[in-house]
């Protein structure tokens, strides 16, 4: 669905139950964007936003060890917790509120696996397009906490203390309680917006659980709580 304001912004949602989805017992993956065994050429990537991926993967279990090139991988726990190594010397137990950014650059090899044999692990696994190909690989991690409102994660400049990515996107989180309004201003005209839990009304659309949405030719994105809300705004060159 499109909606178009006089202004031509557009919103296409793309609802939580329509995602690609893979069950291998061990990890039950939801795919907004082609992945894998799941393609729909309707929905290859958002601009330089190639992958969002949510994950569950059982307790012990994981992706052993594989390579990666020219991509931005960026870990986001909701919950549980992700135990990460990669060939750059990278590696710790991501946490709720920590975020990882891998750029695989020229090539890396990583695993990622659950940290608890215990209790499983729920994250967001993200790809985004480099700005250039065959740069030097690197990584890092930072616990954002859970402060509430809008808190920059990712950056290409690492502003406001917000982890670096070689590509001119930001990725920022949003907790807002219930009826919370925030607005964020977008360096470019266009973003992706990704609602973890709860429900959001995002520039008039409302979205629930596990739903995404693009937005083209916007200056700002205009959020409000129906629920409490942890979300995540892509802002995309």
């Amino acid at each position: 669905m499109v909606q178009r304001s006089p202004e031509h912004p557009t919103i296409a949602l793309r609802p939580s139950a329509q995602r690609g989805h893979a069950d291998f017992g061990w990890l039950d993956s939801r795919h907004s964007f082609s992945f894998g065994s799941y393609y729909d050429r309707r929905h290859m990537g958002f601009g330089v936003l190639r992958v969002i991926n949510e994950d569950r993967v059982a307790p012990g279990a994981g992706f052993g060890a594989h390579g990666h090139r020219d991509m931005e991988i960026v870990s986001y726990v909701v919950s549980g917790q992700l135990a990460h190594r990669d060939s750059t010397g990278g590696g710790g137990v991501i946490r709720p509120g920590e975020v990882q950014v891998m750029s695989a650059g020229r090539g890396v090899r990583h695993s990622e696996l659950n940290g608890s044999r215990e209790e499983p692990v729920h994250f967001l696994q993200i790809w985004l397009l480099p700005a250039r190909a065959g740069t030097e690989p690197g990584y890092g991690q930072r616990d954002f906490g859970r402060r509430p409102g809008l808190t920059l994660l990712v950056s290409p400049d690492g502003r406001e203390g917000s982890l670096r990515m070689g590509q001119d996107a930001d990725i920022h989180r949003a907790l807002l309680a219930e009826e919370e309004q925030a607005r964020l201003d977008l360096r470019h005209h266009s973003a992706w917006v990704q609602v973890v839990s709860g429900e959001l009304e995002v520039n008039g659309a409302r979205l629930g659980p596990g739903d995404g949405a693009a937005l083209e030719r916007v200056s700002a994105l205009e959020l409000r709580a129906l629920s409490p809300v942890e979300a995540l705004a892509f802002d995309l060159p």
